[in-house]
């Protein structure tokens, strides 16, 4: 198994803490949700335009570390739901083409996370 060293701020090193045991698995995800090549020359994207709007609004959302309360409140922004709609009713009719598919998966991933974390901050409520 090969080994991995990257510089990473301080700030991030304590927020992946938790998480150190899922940093293989959470690096994969990462390259299916990117669509990264996994065995050829790796590339550097220095632009966010090919993640979906409503996954940089989550991420946005919890970068603010928010409380309990607003995790169990959150909603996405109506543009986002808007998407949402369109891209299941473009489902319904299977005229989805393969970029708004993997788009609809995004949203998929997303609301299972979001499930996840809301039950969890109802845990600590």
């Amino acid at each position: 198994m090969a080994e991995l060293t990257i510089q990473i701020s301080d700030e991030l090193a304590q927020r992946l803490e938790p998480l150190q045991n899922r940093l293989p698995e959470l690096l994969w995800q990462l390259l299916d949700v990117a669509n990264l090549p996994t065995n050829s020359q790796p590339t550097i994207k220095t632009e966010t335009t090919d993640i979906p709007a409503v996954y940089q609004e989550v991420l946005d959302f919890l970068i603010k570390r928010p409380t309990p309360e607003e995790i169990i409140t959150f909603k996405v922004s109506p543009q986002a739901q808007s998407r949402l709609s369109e891209l299941l009713e473009k489902n319904r009719a299977a005229t989805l083409s393969p970029m708004e598919l993997a788009e609809l998966d995004v949203y998929e991933q997303l609301e299972h996370m979001m499930i996840l974390l809301k039950a969890r901050a109802l845990k600590r409520d």
